[in-house]
């Protein structure tokens, strides 16, 4: 009797170990690496929103692995999107920019899933200009086009325009719950993009309240103004300012609590349906936020508010609960990492790495440095942006602004106060990073891709406007 206990103990082990892991991935939108309340914990003093909870996002950090330097190789919504199912960088995946439909016959995580017996669904925010019909390389879709709208949206079910009552947010993490109820007998892929916490940063009736009269905190870059910048939230020229408090955007605060609503609703769906031991479960965002640091709002250039995301793993059968890893971590990742749990192949045109080994706690050479771009946007005011970032240092170009240059050492000036690219005493530092972004361009063939928006062809267009008003006139 022993000795089969011990043979189905076995055959179950082979069982378990040959199982195939489901795999959710879940992200909010203009989501800061700090805004978590596991991470204000950590902060202690340092930390801008000591106020902020987030318990769910918290137990999914305390039950699996919070990586503490993740980054966005664009911080901007449709690149990350396209990246994040590609695996690849924009230049390559056609996707530079937010108003670019996802060219239907891209490198596709969710098809190349397939193979191996993986239904696929995608849910929320697709945000690729105002692309429609069933998102492509998945099976199935619920989503909305372009910015949606925060309540009563239209959702579009495999490209059927279907009216929807309520918040967003709540509306899609339904889908998303009921494809994961009706492919729980087979290995699934579900990928949920959610609108929150985007302007115009509106939280749900039961949120709205939610930090009533809260202050952060400042940091020493707070209102200091980046280089570039000729105008930012605290004025055209900003000011560092002395008080330890300022006010600030609550409504992103207030819908963060709604993500992480949702994000409890679906790890009890898979606690009902007894999948969490087998499901891969990781949240992220689309790329970091300003909030008055060097004097800016929104994201898309390099400092490190924008460049950095959240990223929490919970994989319960083999990654060991309460871990934090401080490698750098790319949301060109994932792709690879899903394939690699998954016994598929990893294709050589992506560019993102596998996390298996890390998962594992194996020794494994990893990434000490990345590539960033921000392309240049019609109607927007931040500059083209190229940068590379290794573990303690940073250097950030604005190509067509040699003079506006900028080279941090992280390690000594984590708030990129000291632009220390002309000070003589640097220059071997400058000339380190110089060739580390030469090797990181090189390494994944960068180019300025045709289909990019170029600042010359945006004036052109307002001539053209102005000259029809002026005809008119006439």
């Amino acid at each position: 009797m022993k000795n089969l206990t011990l043979l189905c103990l076995a055959f179950a082990s082979l069982a378990a170990a040959d199982r195939k892991p489901n795999f959710v991935y879940v992200f909010s939108d203009d989501q800061r690496w700090d805004a978590l309340s596991v991470v204000q914990q950590e902060q202690g003093e340092k930390g801008r929103f000591p106020w902020l909870k987030t318990p769910h996002l918290d137990r999914l950090a305390r039950e699996g692995l919070r990586f503490r330097n993740a980054f966005v190789v664009n911080s901007l919504c449709a690149p990350s999107r396209a990246s994040l199912v590609t695996g690849q960088y924009g230049h390559v995946n056609g996707v530079t920019n937010n108003h670019t439909p996802h060219p239907e016959g891209n490198l596709s995580l969710a098809a190349l899933l397939r193979p191996a017996g993986y239904v696929s669904g995608y849910f929320g925010k697709w945000h690729h200009g105002n692309q429609s019909g069933k998102r492509p390389g998945f099976d199935t879709s619920a989503s909305f086009v372009g910015q949606g709208a925060y309540f009563d949206c239209p959702i579009e079910v495999d490209g059927v325009a279907t009216p929807s009552a309520g918040f967003v947010d709540d509306v899609t993490t339904e889908y998303a719950a009921n494809f994961i109820k009706a492919n729980k007998d087979k290995p699934f892929l579900m990928i949920l993009g959610l609108k929150t916490c985007h302007a115009p940063f509106t939280p749900p009736p039961r949120n709205e309240k939610d930090y009533e009269g809260a202050l952060a905190r400042t940091t020493p870059n707070y209102g200091i103004p980046a280089i570039y910048a000729k105008t930012g939230p605290n004025g055209p020229k900003g000011k560092a300012t002395d008080a330890k408090e300022v006010r600030t955007n609550l409504g992103m605060f207030r819908g963060i609590n709604s993500v992480d609503d949702n994000v409890g609703k679906l790890l009890k769906v898979l606690e009902d349906l007894k999948l969490s031991e087998d499901t891969v479960f990781v949240f992220s965002s689309d790329n970091g936020y300003y909030l008055g640091e060097h004097n800016l709002g929104d994201k898309r250039t390099a400092y490190e508010e924008a460049l950095r995301i959240p990223m929490l793993v919970r994989y319960p059968r083999a990654v060991k609960a309460g871990r934090t890893d401080d490698r750098m971590v790319l949301n060109i990742d994932p792709a690879a990492t899903f394939l690699d749990l998954a016994g598929q192949p990893v294709p050589a045109a992506m560019h993102g790495r596998s996390w298996k080994p890390i998962l594992e706690e194996k020794s494994v050479d990893w990434r000490e440095s990345f590539f960033y771009c921000y392309f240049y946007e019609k109607r927007f005011g931040s500059p083209f942006t190229t940068a590379v970032r290794t573990a303690d240092a940073k250097l950030i170009k604005y190509p067509g602004h040699e003079e506006w240059t900028e080279v941090f050492d992280l390690k000594t000036d984590p708030y990129e106060l000291k632009n220390l690219a002309a000070d003589p005493a640097y220059a071997d530092l400058r000339k380190q990073l110089e060739a580390e972004y030469d090797r990181q361009a090189k390494a994944i063939d960068f180019k300025i891709p045709d289909f990019a928006d170029k600042p010359g062809t945006e004036g052109e267009e307002g001539a053209k406007k102005k000259a029809g008003k002026k005809k008119k006139a006439k």
